[in-house]
């Protein structure tokens, strides 16, 4: 991962804040999962051979992955806060947009010869 320096409208930084606030994490996550989210609305087709094959095998990062089942299990026990369940809303969306991002990249993986077919 490379650091980069930004000067963002004033608007974007009170949103980023806010929500940084309500999901309990740093300013900086918030900014970089927006630019990944940006990111991700790109067509795979106009990648190289070399990202399509990693979005194919991409996972979660584990301290997502690891806040998501503690909150998947309060959620369970029905112990989980207001801005807890704001929280796993948006982990679980960040999950399902992975998932589907992944399967893209597999796919186009497999038109392009990078793997074989499943099955």
């Amino acid at each position: 991962m490379i650091q980069v320096t930004l000067e963002i409208p004033e608007a974007i930084e009170q949103d980023a804040r806010s929500i940084a606030q309500q999901t309990q994490r740093e300013l900086p996550a918030v900014l970089q999962e927006w630019l990944e989210r940006y990111a991700a609305q790109i067509p795979l087709d106009s990648l190289s051979d070399e990202r399509v094959l990693a979005l194919s095998q991409m996972q979660m990062p584990d301290e997502q992955q690891a806040r998501l089942s503690h909150l998947l299990g309060g959620q369970r026990e029905g112990m989980l806060t207001p801005d807890e369940k704001l929280e796993l809303d948006h982990l679980l969306t960040i999950y399902r947009q992975g998932m589907v991002r992944k399967a893209e990249a597999l796919k186009i993986a497999v038109q392009r010869g990078l793997r074989p077919a499943l099955g």
